[in-house]
């Protein structure tokens, strides 16, 4: 459908911006639910970004996602912020509101835990240690909202110990039990585990896959992979084929978009399989 110019505008913000999908998703949401309104790319040079914050509300935008290289420096720039947001110390979803404020949301860990629950049914019943390999953006979301969501044990294994060491130190604050393994002992620490999650890009197209054998992680226990390019990396494809059930990363950048568009789409939109096709035909065609 065609905008008017009485249409709900909302974007995404980024430099670059132009490899997003956010556009193609957010543009499905619009149409297929007859609702009057434009989702549109923004690239905002990073020396323009306090200016663009300032301007686009006054111009009557409902909103923006904020993807690289501006999540961080958004936190500064809203003038309130959510308990994830605050906790991640990073912003990808702008909100105005009605007084022309704004409120910056991480929604990454709201969904990783719906398209975990979309994938995985049941996952929350098993015991164990919740394997998280990375700790950049995204697995910290993740710590965070496996934590929230009752998982006590986290194990993380990094290249860099003294990052695990830093998110370990702040789940630990808030009542987790967290385990710093080595890089070396990455095989090790998926005995007795419940759920792993790989929050590298290993594996991602043009990246060597992940050197994570698997012997050792439980046939009951869940793999997620963040990476959604290609949909079924080499972890998963591993997993799958030894009888794990796996989750692909596509889901969560699905389910994130959730909340930002119930605010300037005014309703709930719904993931499921049509949008899911619809963005694997734009990846494809890329």
């Amino acid at each position: 459908m065609l905008a008017s110019g009485g249409a709900r505008v909302a974007g995404v913000m980024g430099w670059p911006v132009r490899h997003s999908l956010s556009p193609r998703l957010h543009g499905f949401w619009f149409e297929r639910h007859g609702i009057d309104g434009l989702y549109v790319p923004l690239p905002v040079r990073p020396e323009d970004l306090a200016d663009a914050f300032r301007v686009l509300p006054r111009l009557g935008l409902s909103g923006w996602n904020v993807t690289l290289p501006h999540k961080e420096a958004a936190l500064r720039l809203v003038d309130e912020r959510d308990a994830a947001a605050l906790r991640m110390g990073a912003v990808n979803t702008v909100l105005v509101l009605e007084d022309g404020r704004t409120r910056g949301l991480n929604t990454d860990g709201y969904g990783f835990l719906a398209n975990l629950e979309e994938g995985a049914p049941g996952w929350r019943e098993q015991a164990g240690a919740a394997v998280l390999v990375g700790t950049g953006g995204a697995t910290r979301a993740v710590a965070w909202a496996l934590h929230g969501a009752g998982r006590r044990q986290l194990r993380l294994v990094n290249r860099t110990p003294a990052r695990a060491e830093t998110l370990a130190r702040e789940l630990a604050a808030a009542g987790a039990e967290v385990e710093v393994m080595a890089w070396e002992e990455r095989a090790a620490a998926l005995e007795g585990a419940c759920l792993l999650v790989n929050g590298t890009s290993l594996g991602m197209s043009g990246q060597p896959a992940l050197d994570l054998p698997l012997e050792a992680l439980p046939r009951q226990a869940v793999v997620s992979d963040l990476v959604y390019v290609p949909l079924e990396t080499d972890l998963l494809r591993r997993a799958r084929e030894r009888g794990n059930r796996t989750v692909d990363g596509l889901g969560m950048l699905l389910h994130q978009a959730v909340p930002g568009f119930t605010h300037w789409g005014g309703t709930v939109p719904v993931v499921d399989r049509g949008l899911r096709a619809c963005l694997l035909e734009t990846l494809a065609a890329r």
